[in-house]
């Protein structure tokens, strides 16, 4: 059964850092595009960042752009999402999620996916 666990996150300080990791299980993670999203309260899910399958093209939404960082370890089967310079508007739980298309751009704003994690919340607040 394929299957994605997202884990790291938690309750940080506006400025601070996590890092959320996407391990894979079932499939071979090399050969997905995968993508992380967030949903906070009120709000429609938003690609945050995706990186494609085999050739690992990035992708970042503009309200990340220099502060998150995506990578792929295919060794450990694990794509992770360093976050740094947090803020509050950062809240959300974020979801890591596999999809067939090979374009990490067209994953993270579409988000069409095949299967996703079950999320893991992440809080910036005093």
């Amino acid at each position: 059964q394929l299957q994605l666990v997202e884990s790291g996150g938690g309750l940080v300080q506006p400025g601070g850092s996590l890092r959320l990791s996407c391990a894979a299980s079932g499939f071979t993670l090399y050969y997905y595009t995968i993508g992380w999203f967030r949903q906070a309260p009120g709000k429609g899910r938003e690609g945050v960042s995706c990186i494609s399958s085999h050739v690992g093209t990035t992708y970042y939404a503009d309200s990340v752009k220099g502060r998150f960082t995506i990578s792929r370890d295919n060794t450990k089967n694990t794509v992770y999402l360093q976050m740094n310079n947090l803020k509050p508007e950062d809240t959300a739980v974020y979801y890591c999620a596999a999809s067939s298309f090979a374009t990490a751009q067209v994953v993270c704003v579409s988000g069409q996916s095949d299967t996703w994690g079950q999320g893991t919340q992440v809080t910036v607040s005093l």
